[in-house]
């Protein structure tokens, strides 16, 4: 947190919701502020910018990063929080020291008392009976629950257009995508309608929406936070992680929810070093930092080029090695990850039929147990969910599983000794996390693969299970755009460290963060008329 920081000082609700959230864990410790007065600000700052995700696309200009608003929950909580302080003692001294500070949840992730839709109506309405592991650690450090936010559906997808429940509107312009598939989780961050929350990244589904949004996104190391309760897309690539504005935010929540779960088969079985006081660390002087050759991509964005051409000049400048590393499979990444994720979807979502799980569609007149389940199927999955799954049915099917899976396979196996190579000459992989800005709304749905090439940069990371950040290394036209790191496996605490000196750097050049200068994205028609159509204001 900034050293001029004064806990005591007089702030208005509206500045409230502008702090950090380690800024606000140190006012409500300080008693300058309480967690219900933390909680009513951001749903008051919910209510006058997000709207409703399940109105018509043109009668509502807000965010819409939330499906579900938590307000009487989260408010409880934050009462307790504030009560046990004001007790004092040793239930006092034992708080978490973000206790009182409100997260938000994608909505894949199962949560006792509010729905879990995972933004499809195969689930519309689900009430979990369970809690995931993170939220059990989320609610054992106390954290209001602030509510669920929208997604591609089953997290498929790139911008958050492939929601049941209506898109989500990138708050640097209502016309754009916020990124996908967790665009909901970093509009909230981005809008000031949340301090932090969760997401789940597969291909980029944390990284991706941080870049678009100017604020900072992370995918652990595979294993190091449990999937226990997560609802599953492509197990071996699936995993949870935080957004937030800041990388010491970010670090704080990756420490709440990170560490051994023996209820997932793959979580990590040692613990998780300081990764706030690693965020709080070193300098760039020696850092030996790769620039990935090989994925210098056709489609990248000219201004995309410049500013990070810019960006490994400035960290040359600030005393890193900058040293060129080729990695030849990562251009085989992207083929390979559409071959395994959607053949791990096509298996994980086989339940979703109406009979075992999901909402049920029966024929008129009735019918057959198959003829329940197409009608369920072809009612409640949107087109993106329908067309992985046929993808990885086919990639899967007899007569096609060494052809194309287990080819697949072995790319990944390829891309894997790729980052071992690399590692050894550098600390940490540096590429832009996205090849373009946030796009328009509508751009791309017509045209899945244009979108699918936008994850180019991060696929490598989630196949080898590395951790990645996404730091905003400033403006493209005026919006936001990301530096990707990648370190190797069980070195998050590495890629914090990292993270941090370069958002410091880049925060120093800019004179000020780059998610300050996010524009607010009023609720209403007024809002969006006065919104150049694909500008940026």
């Amino acid at each position: 947190m900034s050293e001029t920081f004064d806990v005591h000082a007089p702030i208005e609700a509206d500045g409230l919701v502008r702090l950090t959230a380690l800024q606000m864990a140190e006012r409500l410790r300080a008693g300058t502020t309480t967690s219900v007065e933390l909680v009513q600000a951001h749903l008051d700052r919910i209510a006058a910018v997000d709207g409703d995700p399940r109105q018509d696309a043109d009668a509502d200009a807000g965010v819409r990063a939330y499906l579900h608003v938590n307000t009487e929950e989260a408010l409880a909580v934050a009462a307790e929080v504030d009560a046990i302080r004001a007790a004092g003692g040793a239930e006092a001294e034992a708080l978490h020291p973000l206790a009182g500070v409100p997260v938000a949840l994608k909505d894949n992730i199962v949560t006792v008392g509010q729905p879990t839709t995972a933004a499809s109506r195969m689930l519309d309405g689900w009430m979990s009976p369970y809690d995931a592991h993170v939220v059990e650690r989320i609610r054992a450090a106390r954290l209001p629950i602030l509510g669920k936010t929208n997604m591609d559906e089953f997290a498929m997808g790139g911008s958050t257009e492939h929601s049941a429940f209506g898109v989500t509107r990138n708050p640097w312009d209502g016309q754009r995508v916020p990124g996908g598939s967790g665009g909901g989780s970093a509009a909230a961050v981005a809008a000031f309608c949340a301090p932090f929350a969760l997401g789940s990244d597969t291909g980029g589904s944390i990284r991706e929406p941080a870049a678009f949004t100017g604020t900072v996104g992370v995918k652990p190391t595979y294993g190091a936070v449990s999937r226990y309760g997560v609802i599953a897309m492509a197990s071996s690539l699936d995993q949870v992680g935080p957004a937030a504005r800041t990388v010491a935010d970010a670090a704080a929540l990756q420490q709440v929810i990170g560490g051994h779960d023996a209820r997932d088969s793959t979580s990590l079985p040692e613990g998780q070093a300081d990764l706030v006081a690693a965020a709080a660390g070193r300098d760039l002087a020696g850092l030996r930092v790769g620039v990935v050759t090989d994925l210098d991509a056709e489609g990248l964005h000219p201004g995309v080029k410049e500013a990070f051409d810019r960006d490994v000049r400035a960290l040359a400048d600030a005393g890193a090695e900058i040293v060129e590393v080729s990695c030849p499979h990562f251009s085989a990444a992207l083929g390979a990850y559409y071959l395994i994720m959607p053949s791990e979807v096509s298996s994980n979502l086989a339940r979703y039929d109406g009979v075992r799980y999901g909402n049920r569609v029966v024929p008129d007149g009735g019918g057959t147990i198959e003829q329940v389940m197409g009608a369920t199927r072809a009612a409640g999955f949107g087109d993106e969910v329908k067309r992985r799954i046929i993808l990885g049915t086919y990639a899967l099917s007899a007569g096609y599983y060494d052809a194309y899976y287990g080819s697949a396979q072995k790319v990944r196996t390829l891309v894997q000794q790729d980052f071992a190579a690399a590692f050894e000459q550098v600390d940490v992989l540096l590429t832009p996390t996205a090849p373009i800005p946030a796009f328009r709304l509508g751009e791309q749905t017509k045209d899945p693969v244009t979108m699918y090439l936008n994850d180019l940069f991060t696929i490598p990371a989630n196949l080898a299970g590395v951790p990645g950040i996404s730091v905003p290394g400033g403006l493209v036209d005026g919006l936001p755009y990301g530096l990707q790191f990648m370190a190797p496996a069980r070195e998050d605490a590495r890629l914090y460290a990292v993270g941090a000196a370069v958002e410091r750097l880049v925060t120093e050049r800019e004179g000020h963060p780059v998610w300050a200068q996010a524009p607010d994205l009023q609720k209403g028609a007024e809002r969006a008329a006065a919104t150049p159509a694909g500008g940026s204001k």
